[in-house]
């Protein structure tokens, strides 16, 4: 396919998805949930498990293969971006002020996951259709692991946000753990995805590597972009210089982040966390929300979607490990961090808040999926079932969240929304 041609392939492509994203996601919001579990379940319909099952051959015209790649990497922008304006609104005194709760919780939330992992991994490793045929007992335990260990770390800081709980004592727990959670199970990923590529030089060059890139971040990176919050003003419009010097810089820490081995997405997220506060963030927010959230980030979604099959859980042996992944996922991770959160003191009420807040994927499973999808360490089946996964519990999280909050009502849902989960 030419270039031209993939030119008139992108532009058709985007706009439908676009529009699909904004319907379903409106209908979404319609039931109570967020936009973005809208366009998660868009993206899924126009894949095979919906359109290329209706109409296959219009879905096959619509997307071919040779667009594929096309679609990852204008995704992979979106989630870059995307993960950049989550950075800009972290407040890293949430980890000071809650740091030994939320290590319990975090810690919880992590090692029961990882325990039923590695209970399940000899039985899942011997399934067709889940894991590579070369990929051994550790790196599927892990994988696993940090598959069902992750949180919508986005999700819970957009819930905790609408329902005025930012700088509670509950939504600075939920916070500081997510964020915990989340750095664990990327950390953990890397490894798996060094090992199961052979070279365990890549897999230090991948921790050091970002070791390292955090530190400068966090020490002389900071000192750095100082001078850039300094030449925005309080009101105004965001300066073109600084905007492209933000913009090159994100570029840069996304290729530093991805040539290593880690992932685009850390690079655009720390990036946004030691940016100054202030004016220049909420310019860069106000400026790329936009674009980000209604444009690319569907993107991801739909090549996400392009690459699930649901008609493979029609098969007995993958419906069977699904359910019990299924049931792994729900329960491991909510349980574990509802007893953590009691045993450090919180009452029956925020400790069931924080279980079901960490219980939620969105997002952040996706990526992690994809990656393995991409490094060939799983495969098809596995992938949709993790889909699902991410679906489901990410379905579930603001209901169950409003329900045992019931005492505080919750304001209604956004239209456009900010970063979804």
């Amino acid at each position: 396919m030419s270039t031209s041609q993939l030119s008139v392939y992108f532009f058709l492509q985007a706009g439908l998805i676009i529009v699909a994203c904004r319907l379903v996601g409106k209908l979404a919001q319609r039931l109570g949930q967020p936009q973005v579990v809208g366009e998660m379940i868009a993206g899924v319909m126009l894949g095979p498990s919906l359109l290329g099952a209706v109409l296959p051959e219009a879905q096959a015209v619509l997307f071919p293969k040779a667009t594929l790649d096309m679609l990852y990497v204008g995704g992979q922008v979106g989630v870059g971006m995307y993960m950049f304006l989550v950075g800009t609104e972290f407040q890293a005194a949430h980890i000071r002020s809650r740091y030994r709760s939320a290590m319990a919780v975090s810690w919880a939330g992590i090692a029961v996951p990882f325990l039923l992992a590695f209970a399940l991994a000899p039985w899942l490793q011997r399934v067709p259709g889940l894991f590579a045929d070369n990929a051994r007992f550790l790196e599927v335990a892990l994988f696993l692991g940090a598959a069902i260990a992750i949180t919508a770390f986005p999700m819970l800081a957009r819930i905790i946000q609408e329902r005025g709980l930012a700088g509670t004592p509950l939504g600075t727990l939920a916070l500081t753990a997510g964020a915990m959670d989340d750095a664990a199970a990327w950390c953990i990923l890397a490894i798996v995805l060094a090992s199961f590529g052979g070279s365990w030089e890549q897999a230090w060059l991948a921790i050091g590597g970002g070791i390292a890139y955090l530190t400068f971040m966090l020490l002389a990176g900071r000192r750095l972009l100082a001078p850039l919050g300094a030449q925005v003003p309080a009101e105004g419009p965001l300066p073109t210089p600084v905007f492209a010097w933000v913009m090159a810089t994100f570029f840069l820490c996304a290729w530093a982040m991805d040539a290593i081995g880690i992932h685009a997405v850390f690079g655009g997220f720390i990036l946004g966390v030691c940016l100054p506060r202030g004016a220049l963030t909420e310019r860069l927010r106000e400026r790329l929300q936009g674009v980000v959230v209604v444009v690319l980030l569907p993107l991801f979604f739909t090549y996400s979607g392009l690459k699930t099959q649901l008609s493979v859980l029609l098969d007995p042996a993958i419906l069977v490990p699904a359910i019990v992944i299924l049931l792994a996922s729900f329960g491991g991770k909510a349980i574990a961090c509802w007893a953590a959160a009691r045993l450090s003191g919180e009452s029956p009420r925020d400790a069931k808040a924080i279980g079901a807040l960490m219980n939620a994927r969105g997002l952040m499973e996706l990526i992690i999926i994809n990656i393995g999808l991409q490094a060939g360490l799983i495969k098809p089946g596995l992938f949709t079932i993790l889909v699902i996964m991410a679906i489901l519990t990410t379905l579930m999280a603001t209901p169950l969240f409003n329900r045992i909050m019931r005492d505080r009502p919750a304001p209604a849902l956004p239209a456009t929304g900010g970063p979804p989960a």
